[in-house]
Formats: C-alpha cells, structure tokens, sequence
C-alpha cells in the first residue's frame, strides 16, 4: 500500500475526483442539464481533465440532490425520458464556498511548487 504515493495515478485520482464535484456544480450553475450533458460540458470546460465517468456521475449527482444542492426532473429531451438537474440555492452557495476552498489550494500548491 505504501507505494501507492509514489504514483502519479493516485494523485490525479484524488484530484479529479474532488474537482470533478465542483465542475458538476459549475455547469450546473448555468443551466439545468441530464446526466450526459454534464459529463460533456466538464470535458469541454476542463479540456479532458476532470470529466467524471458515469460510474462517478450519478453517485454525486444522487447525493447533492440528497442533501439538496441539486433539484431533478424527469423531462422528455429529445423524445426520451431524462433526468434534468438544476442547482438549488443552497447548490450555488456550496459552489462559491469550493471555488474559495481550491482558490487557497491553487495558491498553496503554486507556493510549494516555487521551494522544490
């Protein structure tokens, strides 16, 4: 198990995992989307980086809607039945407190970089 930390694989798994819930939350943030636009959208704005797969998808999306952040409908799109997602107050108030929380991380890790 020890040797784990020394794969990049781990790192970035942690990292994407982690950013791929706030990128869900910022899509989200400028209009209600299903599942697969989600997923499209983040790769987009994230050039490849941190699109969660659908095995991390819905999970998150299950659980922001549990502890409601998010809001889900089911909507015929496209003539099939969807669900469609829209980010609730307390979802826009969650995604400016992340955005905060990794501005200070960004920083930090940026200070760090500079004494290596």
């Amino acid at each position: 198990m020890s040797e784990v930390y020394l794969e990049k694989s781990y790192w970035v798994g942690l990292i994407k995992m982690s950013l791929s819930r706030l990128f869900i939350l910022r899509v989200l943030y400028e209009e209600p989307l299903h599942g697969y636009e989600i997923s499209k959208r983040i790769d987009v704005i994230t050039k490849g980086c941190c699109a969660p797969t659908e095995g991390a998808l819905y999970p998150v999306l299950h659980e922001f809607a549990e502890g409601g952040y998010l809001n889900c409908q089911t909507q015929v799109v496209d003539g099939r039945q969807r669900k469609v997602y829209s980010i609730t107050k307390k979802g826009e108030e969650a995604y400016r407190v992340a955005i905060e929380a990794w501005e200070e991380t960004a920083k930090a890790l940026l200070k760090a970089k500079k004494s290596l």
